[in-house]
């Protein structure tokens, strides 16, 4: 009797990391089972912001992003900071880190978070000891609306409309990133400059659109800052 043949899994090169924030909706599973990650021992490495809290309770997952250039990296005086062979940037180095806030304040997607009791930057390490052997990060596991997605590029193109994109404009700079983001097809890159959602014209005019995601675009609008109280 011949003995079935296992299919292998794909090479850790094979699978990425989705983000769709528009499917996000803020159970905060994915925040949960981060903590239960087995070198994040308890401590979640990934949180939930509100994207109009005053408006609204859509929410988006803050996942590192794991730039190619990495500015945490670049920033960090200490040399804390270290981008693993498959591009994965590692959270800063307990001994090494001195807790100065550059990487926080430098990461154009806001990501690194000072944890100030242990005197440590903590951030999203894509569930390093799962990933490096082919497991899905543990969020990705448990998110069920799919906003985030662990797999092959095939495979999200197969379930989705948008398409998948690790190309960011922040003012004149071009980042590019391992981790993607699900955006309109037509769509070239992301902006993710503040001076890109400011109105064109005068910025105390009453409802003025700005842009912004293609699925919140039509929705956002600007106040009146006249009325606002001081």
């Amino acid at each position: 009797m011949v003995a079935p043949v296992k299919e292998s899994k794909p090479a850790f090169e094979d699978l990425e990391f989705f983000i769709d924030p528009s499917r996000c909706i803020g159970c905060q599973a994915c925040v949960q089972a981060c903590g239960e990650c087995d070198t994040h021992r308890g401590t979640p490495m990934i949180h939930l912001d509100y994207v109009d809290r005053p408006t609204g309770v859509q929410t988006a997952p803050v996942v590192c992003m794991h730039c190619e250039d990495p500015t945490c990296a670049k920033v960090c005086p200490a040399d804390a900071i270290k981008k693993e062979e498959h591009g994965v940037v590692l959270s800063a180095a307990h001994p090494r880190c001195v807790s100065c806030s550059n990487c926080t304040l430098a990461c154009p997607f806001g990501v690194p978070k000072q944890q100030i009791e242990m005197q440590l930057m903590i951030k999203c390490d894509m569930c390093y000891d799962r990933t490096s052997v082919g497991k899905k990060p543990m969020c990705a596991t448990v998110c069920p609306s799919e906003a985030l997605y662990f797999g092959s590029r095939e495979e999200i193109s197969s379930k989705r409309k948008e398409s998948p994109k690790n190309e960011f404009q922040f003012g004149a700079q071009t980042v590019r990133t391992k981790v993607n983001m699900m955006a309109s097809a037509e769509a070239e890159n992301i902006p993710i400059d503040v001076a890109d959602f400011l109105p064109e014209n005068d910025i105390s005019a009453f409802a003025q659109k700005r842009n912004g995601a293609p699925d919140v675009a039509n929705n956002a609008v600007w106040e009146d800052l006249e009325r606002l109280p001081i």
